[in-house]
This record gives C-alpha cells, structure tokens and sequence, in this order.
C-alpha cells in the first residue's frame, strides 16, 4: 500500500438514516469515515446490524447516504460506478445460465465483444479454480463452487476495487476456509486483476486472517469503534500466540464495557434496559445450554470467549448475542474477552425445571421492561387479555418493523417459557389463561 497516493475511496462524514412515519427517523450510520488505498484488504468487522453492509452498499453506489460524502477516485459517487463490483452473500447467481454465461453478464453490460467476453470469462473461470466447468448450471455446483462463479463474475471485469459482503458466511466452514486461502494466496502472488478489497465480516479469525487493517464497528447506530491494523504478514498461521492475542484483544473490545468497577459475581450487573431496547433472538434451550456449559468443567463459572467459540463451534457473531442475553437478564457478566457467571446463573444452571422457570420470570420482570409491562398489562385488566398489536406499535415507534417484530417474538418466546402469560397465535392476543397470575 502507497499511504501517499491518492486513495481510491474516500468516505467521509457518512449518515444514513431511514424516514419513518409518525416517528423518529430511523438512524443506522453515523459519521462514518473510512479512506481505503491500493494494495490494501481492508475489513468492516461488527455484529449484525450495525451498518456494515448499509455502507458497502453506499460505497457501491447502490445507495445514496442521507448526509456527507464518498469520493471514488476524487469524485463522487452517484450511483453504481465504474471500477467496483460486489460479491454477496448469497451467490445472486442466474440459475438458468451456465457457469460462463454468469460470469460474461459484466462484460456484456459493458457491451465488451463476444470473442473477448469469452477470452477474459475463460481466464477468470481458471483463475478462480473453475476450470472444466465452464457449461454447468448452478443447480450442479456446491455452494463453494457458486460462489467461486460470484467471484469470477466481479473479477472478469478487472475492477480496482472489489466489496465482498460476508462472501464465505453461507458456507460450511472447511469450504469457507478452503476458499478463503485460495482468494488471499492469489492476492499475495498479485494474480487477481483488482487494486484493493472492501469486505463485511462478522469472523474475527477471518477478519484478522485475510485484512491489512480492520474497522470495528459499535451499532446502534452503526460507527468505527476503532481501527486496528493488522502486522502479520501473508500467509498467517492461526496458532501463532501474536494471532491468538489480537483475536483475543478483538473480542476484548467488542465485550468492552465501561471503566466502572466489574460487578461482584454475586450481584447482577447494572441494566440501561428499556420498553424499545432490541432483544437478540435467541432461545431459552440456547442459554440454558450455556449456562450449564459455563457452570461445568473446564470452566467453572468463567470462559475465556475465543476458546468457547471454539469449542462450541461458534461465531462472534452467534456467541456474543447469547452472552449479551445472559448480561441483559443478569444470569452473566461480559467483560474484557471473558464471560462469568453471576451466582444466580450458576443456580439456575443446578435448578430443576421449575425452579429455573420461576428464576427466569424473576429475570425478565426486573431486567426486560417489555416482558414487564406485557404482564402488568394483563394483570390490570379484568379480562386479563390484550393485543399484541398496542404492543408492536409502541416498538415501532423507536425501531424498524422487522427489529419490532424479532423483539416482540422474542418477548413472547421468553415470557411463554418462564409462564408469565400465554399467547394466541391465530388472535395475536396475550392472556393469563393456563398461567398462575400470581406468579
């Protein structure tokens, strides 16, 4: 990378907020900078939603941010701009066109001839380890495969800079991988016809395996935390202690809290919950799982969270939303990289069933105002019914619809399990029918 040059992409002071009627907009970026150059693989780590893929999406030009500016080689970007393109998540492949045929789709949009189109689709198809399956349809290729096409497609273009949006996440994990040291062993012997690569990613190992420099992203809204860059040279050995520490400082900084005092364990940590605050959608079978796996050996009550991830075959992106509930219910503390148990997780952990069901509607009443005012809602009508609807409504009124929905069914789901209220499907109605109401 050439700090002096000119870069390539400039971003500078980048807003993006959605208009939401009869309530406050929507804000999902805010002052985000980020200045990429040639030579460089640079990577927006943070959990989901927290912008990441909004901004590859503006920096595509697929979307034009509410306030500041992007700078694609000194100009703005008004719409989708020469020089880029973008593999996704999910392949976004023609399933009626051959492998070749979806590869030549650029080509032919930028109206390049036939006997060049098949000259440079051919070379990018053996390039990217597709050679001989050139008249194959998606239907006949793994997924590693579809996406070795993705790639070839935005390749066969010769951009300067290519945006990956999570490409390996819809894949197992040895083909993940498998296709992750192919891509960098091409980029580290200068093989793929790009200048710099922009990819979104919730992997930390994957973050600091393949990128030059790493943005971590907070959410709500989405901002650079930090920016981290990353000293080891390619190919990097995932065992090497300098690796595991940054990996390790990573998650340090993405279970960061404030510079207060941890709590005893004894003692639950302090909660800014309220009636809108997103709840992440992750079971009760899930966390009691966790609890009695912390609660055990080899951990005893604390879990250093690479480790656990590892040994759980979890993602950050998977694993911290169920550390986060444990916090936000006061079963468990995160902090620094680690997660311990408060003593009310290590005794719902040895409770029977209904012990651990009064334990957990104990929680949810004085840590999750939503699951609270559901109750008390029903408790103060004489029929003791209500509509989920007054309910989702008042979500919608400081989150998107799609975050209100996950919330309230999360809510539901919680609140059936520690039998603080049951719920109608069919007439989306809470009530205390089948419920002790004087639990």
């Amino acid at each position: 990378m050439d700090a002096t040059a000119a870069p390539l992409l400039d971003v500078r002071a980048c807003r993006q907020s959605y208009h939401k009627d009869s309530a406050a907009d929507l804000l999902v970026l805010d002052d985000v900078n980020l200045t990429l150059h040639g030579g460089e693989i640079v990577g927006l780590l943070g959990r989901s939603g927290s912008g990441k893929s909004t901004l590859l999406r503006i920096v595509a030009g697929l979307l034009k941010p509410s306030a500041g500016s992007v700078l694609w080689h000194g100009a703005p970007i008004a719409g989708p701009a020469s020089g880029i393109a973008m593999v996704f998540q999910s392949f976004a492949l023609f399933p009626w066109l051959t492998v070749r045929e979806n590869v030549e789709l650029g080509l032919e949009a930028q109206g390049v001839a036939r006997a060049e189109r098949e000259q440079r689709a051919e070379a990018a198809i053996d390039l990217i380890g597709l050679g001989g399956y050139d008249g194959a349809y998606p239907k006949e290729l793994s997924g590693g495969m579809r996406q070795r096409v993705g790639l070839a497609r935005a390749l066969v273009v010769h951009p300067d800079l290519l945006l990956m949006d999570e490409p390996f996440s819809a894949l197992d994990v040895l083909t993940a991988e498998t296709l992750r040291t192919d891509l960098i062993d091409l980029w580290s012997e200068g093989k793929l016809p790009i200048r710099s690569i922009l990819m979104v990613t919730h992997n930390i190992e994957e973050a600091v395996l393949m990128c030059d420099r790493i943005l971590v992203f907070s959410a709500n809204p989405g901002r650079v935390a930090s920016e981290l860059l990353v000293p080891f040279a390619h190919p990097r050995n995932r065992l090497d202690p300098a690796f595991r520490q940054m990996v390790d400082d990573i998650y340090a900084l993405m279970t960061r809290r404030s510079a207060a005092p941890a709590p005893p364990a004894a003692t639950a940590p302090a909660t800014d919950a309220t009636f809108a605050t997103p709840l992440h959608a992750v079971s009760t079978n899930l966390l009691a799982g966790l609890l009695e796996t912390l609660a055990a050996p080899p951990y005893d009550g604390r879990a250093d969270l690479p480790a656990l991830a590892a040994s759980l075959q979890l993602e950050a992106d998977e694993l911290l939303p169920l550390g986060e509930t444990l916090q936000l219910l006061g079963l468990g503390v995160l902090e620094e990289g680690d997660i311990r148990l408060t003593d009310t997780g290590r005794e719902f952990a040895q409770a029977g069933t209904d012990r651990r069901k009064a334990i957990f509607a104990a929680a949810l009443r004085q840590h999750v105002p939503l699951v609270a005012a559901i109750r008390r809602t029903l408790d103060q009508r004489e029929n003791h019914r209500a509509s989920a609807v007054r309910f989702r409504d008042e979500l919608e009124d400081h989150m998107s619809p799609d975050y209100a929905e996950d919330t309230l069914r999360t809510a539901i789901s919680w609140g059936r399990y520690a039998e603080l209220f049951s719920y109608d499907e069919e007439a989306q109605q809470f009530s205390l029918e089948d419920v002790d109401a004087t639990a």
